[in-house]
């Protein structure tokens, strides 16, 4: 495979790629840490960007500042179109239509949409919204917001020793009352991959709607939001090579143009009165004040990248790296992993008896070796588990089988100093 993505067309096999090419374009994979070379296991926190993505902003701040669809000059022409553009690819990249992707600053932004514009006008005491034990603070605090002013319950859907939904439990809170499914693509912590379309099929029926945290699910995963039902999907730039502040809601058409904004200022109207504002069309109506232009710009640049390595090619790659690490560290005494489902993305949550979560990570850390430790926004599926913290290693495409021996290398040495 040609070292830069953009030449390939995304139909070679993950076997045939040169994924050392690939990682070459990420500068800071070069790095070295504490004298030695840096492991990046953190990518479900944030993930890595490469030299594209890295150009694409400084070239718009360089060379075509401005702000956008407010200046007939030559540079707010070049912004707007740059910033239209990177919505267009977003739009195919997850194949969708162009006017229903608003362009936000992330997934905790897009749940907060939806929870304050759809959810708050409309729920009312006696309605209920269903969530999951495994769900991230994003996909909690909003809808606990929303039903504290509105009178409605929260239900939560529980899980199986293994860390799967239990689909038996999960239809029988379907009942009339409930409004409003929220729940992730794929958890942050365990890996599990939800089954989107089985799921939002049974919510159509009793006509719930259905909103989905993609965060872990679009950086790892071919996604075609058309295909999963859902009527609401939200992601986040950062964790998918691209720049930070920037993400996604995509809704229905039909609901977003029923939702009143969320905040009000610029660009979001069409004609402001003091006697009244008559409010633009979805997205646009979502999209007050100015945008992290270049930070958009950058994430249309990302989808473009991934787009022509090829999002199977990406999954294939980081299911080696999953199976050959969960085997490896299933070799370090006392090591426990949370979270075995059927369908897992590539992370790995684990602990080792006797040893804090913390200590652990920060003498991973001086190894050059990084990875999350705490509870990882997820405080109630920490005390499912009966455990204060753990360990997180998350991988991505851009990591080597050489980095899990790494990683279980550095885990022995430092069970030895600890234990």
């Amino acid at each position: 495979m040609n070292a830069k993505p953009h030449e390939h067309d995304g139909t070679s096999s993950a076997a045939t790629i040169d994924w050392h090419s690939i990682r070459a374009q990420f500068p800071v994979l070069e790095r070295r840490v504490h004298g030695k070379p840096l492991v990046y296991l953190d990518s479900a926190n944030t993930g890595q960007k490469p030299q594209a993505v890295i150009d694409a902003v400084s070239t718009f701040s360089a060379h075509h500042n401005a702000n956008v669809s407010r200046a007939v000059h030559a540079l707010g022409g070049e912004a707007t179109e740059a910033y239209e553009a990177a919505r267009t690819t977003l739009a195919r990249f997850l194949s969708v239509r162009r006017d229903e992707l608003v362009l936000c600053s992330g997934t905790t932004f897009a749940l907060n949409l939806v929870a304050f514009s759809w959810a708050l006008p409309r729920l009312k005491p006696g309605d209920a919204i269903v969530l999951t034990r495994m769900e991230h603070h994003a996909n909690i605090v909003p809808w606990q917001l929303v039903a504290e002013r509105t009178g409605a319950v929260i239900k939560v859907a529980e899980l199986t020793p293994e860390g799967e939904l239990d689909l038996d439990g999960l239809w029988r809170l379907l009942t009339p009352e409930v409004q409003l499914l929220a729940f992730a693509h794929v958890s942050n912590v365990l890996g599990t991959v939800n089954p989107v379309r089985e799921i939002c099929r049974e919510a159509a029926k009793r006509g719930i709607v259905t909103v989905v945290d993609g965060s872990q699910a679009v950086p790892h995963r071919p996604v075609d939001i058309a295909a999963l039902g859902c009527d609401f999907y939200a992601f986040t730039g950062h964790k998918m090579c691209g720049p930070t502040g920037t993400g996604g809601l995509w809704g229905r058409r039909e609901l977003l143009a029923q939702m009143p904004p969320f905040l009000g200022g610029g660009e979001m109207i069409r004609e402001v009165r003091f006697e009244g504002t008559v409010f633009n069309d979805p997205p646009m109506r979502f999209e007050a004040g100015t945008p992290n232009i270049a930070g958009q710009i950058g994430l249309g640049a990302a989808a473009e990248w991934l787009s022509a390595l090829g999002m199977t090619n990406v999954e294939a790659r980081e299911q080696q790296l999953l199976d050959d690490a969960t085997a490896a560290l299933l070799t370090v005494p006392g090591l426990r992993i949370f979270g075995s489902a059927r369908e897992k993305a590539a992370v790995i949550s684990f602990a080792i008896e006797g040893v804090h979560a913390h200590d652990l990570a920060t003498l991973l850390d001086l190894e050059g070796i990084a990875v999350r430790s705490g509870q990882h926004c997820a405080h109630p599926l920490m005390q499912w588990f009966g455990v204060s913290a753990t360990c997180r290693a998350s991988f991505a495409f851009y990591n080597t089988p050489a980095e899990v021996d790494a990683l279980v290398a550095a885990l022995h040495k430092v069970r030895q100093l600890l234990v």
